[in-house]
């Protein structure tokens, strides 16, 4: 599963390990994504997103269909 929210676009961020010694190595800052479904009332169906831990949240102050619209806008497939 790619580290990529459906909602918020949200995508891994990239820089450096730092080792005790000071030696520098390459790492992915990977955000909080699950895999999650929710039903949608007016295709009468569930729809499974792959979303961030911040994007639930915002899910459940806003609204499935409102979020569901949101991705659809960004051009998104539900």
């Amino acid at each position: 599963m790619s580290a990529h929210c459906q909602l918020t676009g949200s995508k891994p961020g990239f820089g450096n390990a730092i080792s005790h010694s000071h030696r520098r190595t390459s790492r992915r800052f990977d955000p909080n994504v699950q895999r999650k479904r929710y039903w949608l009332p007016s295709e009468g169906r569930h729809v499974r997103l792959t979303l961030s831990a911040r994007a639930i949240k915002t899910i459940d102050a806003i609204g499935v269909e409102a979020a569901v619209a949101r991705i659809r806008a960004r051009g998104g497939k539900v």
